[in-house]
């Protein structure tokens, strides 16, 4: 078990609150149970104290201990605490409401970027979003007229990140013309064209069955001005399982010379932040969630496409660099 950058104290917070991860994703258990030292409090107020630190510690190094892609966590979680970085934003999605952080896109991207600038088919509207049993749920839909919409959130303007780890515990959407994505963007994106100030994809899912693309995930960097882009990129696969099938941690450490991105804490891209990208790197960043329909990433929907599909969000963890 990998505890080398957990103090004891967060270990207990891992016992205390990642274990009931696997609890919630079980859909048949009717209350939610906390384990704080040993004792199971229920909703119901009673109490009752057992001793299972073996089970939980097996079941946690289950995910601390994961290699590589092909060597599976059952329930893949992240501490919640990093040496070096201090939380900025954590955001677990227990509240009633969308936290104050997060502001609404609606619409097409019309008139100025109609599509959104890459011919997508959804409309934007705050209604495909919503906090339902601890996640944030994104839910893509094909309206009864044909038309598709979907969900988009934004820090713009309330929270902003330029050095650290972002953790973002999800399970994801499948099917032909799905388009999930967890990015950021450079704060000056009003002062300046796209992709002037900056993208970095945390990650990507263009949904299909084809190519494997329901178990790819991708992480991207897009710099330089709008006719002179660059752009770089790095993709994994999962064996024998679908980003659908159960959340995974998806993560990405953004330092001043190189960024990485991982999934359940393996990394398999990474891209060194040369002086001629220092200055667009450099400065801060919001975060951008949105789950797409369409376009030129992902292609349209098709006929084996089912509706709806939902991106779903167990938390969002921002830790800035000390």
């Amino acid at each position: 078990m990998k505890v080398q950058n957990l103090s004891s104290i967060n270990i207990i917070y891992n016992i205390k609150y990642e274990f009931s991860y696997l609890l919630k994703e079980n859909r048949n258990m009717q209350n939610k149970i906390n384990i704080n030292l040993g004792l199971i409090k229920r909703r119901s107020r009673a109490y009752l104290q057992i001793l299972f630190f073996p089970l939980i510690l097996f079941t946690m190094s289950s995910c601390f201990e994961n290699q590589g892609i092909e060597e599976k966590c059952e329930i893949c979680i992240s501490p919640p605490t990093y040496v070096g970085y201090n939380p900025l934003f954590i955001d677990e999605f227990n509240a009633t409401n969308i936290d104050e952080n997060w502001s609404f896109t609606e619409g097409n991207g019309c008139p100025d970027a109609c599509g959104w600038g890459n011919g997508e088919l959804q409309n934007y509207t705050d209604e495909n979003i919503e906090i339902r049993n601890g996640n944030l749920v994104i839910t893509a839909k094909k309206e009864l007229d044909g038309q598709y919409t979907s969900g988009r959130i934004s820090t713009y303007g309330t929270l902003s990140f330029t050095f650290g780890r972002i953790d973002v515990r999800a399970r994801l959407p499948k099917g032909q013309g799905l388009w999930a994505a967890v990015w950021l963007l450079g704060n000056n994106i009003k002062e300046f064209s796209w992709p002037t100030p900056g993208h970095i994809s945390l990650m990507e899912l263009r949904g299909g069955e084809i190519e494997g693309r329901d178990n790819t995930i991708v992480g991207k960097i897009i710099w330089g001005l709008p006719n002179e882009i660059k752009d770089d990129s790095g993709f994994t696969s999962l064996k024998d399982e679908k980003l659908n099938d159960k959340f995974h941690v998806f993560s990405l450490i953004k330092e001043q010379g190189k960024i990485q991105w991982l999934i359940d804490d393996k990394v398999y891209f990474e891209k060194t932040i040369d002086s001629s990208m220092q200055e667009t790197f450099s400065k801060p960043f919001h975060l951008i969630v949105n789950l797409a329909v369409g376009g030129q990433f992902p292609g349209n929907p098709d006929d084996t496409t089912v509706f709806p599909q939902e991106m779903v969000i167990d938390y969002i963890r921002v830790f800035q660099k000390q």
